[in-house]
C-alpha cells in the first residue's frame, strides 16, 4: 500500500513537469509559434529578388539590394505594419509611409499584404515572401 502511494506520487510529479515542459518552450521548425509582442518581425530576411531587410528589435530597419540601401522605422499595431523610410536611397516616390498587414506562417517565413502605399518599388519588394536568412 506504501509503495503503490509513492508511485502515484512519483507519477504525479513527473507528469506535472512535462506539462509544464510543453507548456514553457515552443516547438521548433515548420508550424512553430510565432514570438508575441512587438518584436515578431525582429531578424534578417531575404526575398525572390536577393533583397536583405534587417528588422532591429527597437523598430528600425535597413534594407539592402542591388540598387539601395535605406534605413527606417516600422510602427506595428496589432498585425499591422507602417513602413517609413528615413534615409538612404530611396526610389522616387517613396518618401511617405506604406502600411501592410503581415502574417507568419512560421519562424522562417514573413509575408505582407499591402493595405496603403503610393512607392511602387517597396510595394513590388515587400509583398514578394520573405524567408529568414
Amino acid at each position: 500500500m506504501k509503495a503503490e502511494t509513492s508511485l502515484r506520487i512519483i507519477f504525479t510529479g513527473a507528469l506535472v513537469a512535462f506539462l509544464s515542459a510543453c507548456a514553457t518552450y515552443a516547438p521548433a521548425g515548420p508550424g512553430a509559434l510565432v514570438p508575441a509582442g512587438p518584436g515578431r518581425l525582429v531578424g534578417t530576411w531575404t526575398n525572390s529578388l536577393g533583397t536583405v531587410w534587417t528588422i532591429k528589435a527597437d523598430n528600425t530597419f535597413d534594407v539592402v539590394n542591388a540598387k539601395r540601401h535605406i534605413c527606417g522605422n516600422l510602427t506595428i499595431a496589432g498585425d499591422s505594419v507602417t513602413i517609413q523610410e528615413t534615409g538612404g536611397n530611396a526610389a522616387k516616390g517613396c518618401h511617405s509611409p506604406g502600411v501592410y498587414k503581415f502574417s507568419r506562417a512560421s519562424r522562417n517565413t514573413l509575408a505582407f499584404r499591402l493595405v496603403e502605399d503610393s512607392c511602387k518599388e517597396r510595394i513590388k519588394n515587400v509583398t514578394l515572401g520573405w524567408h529568414r536568412k
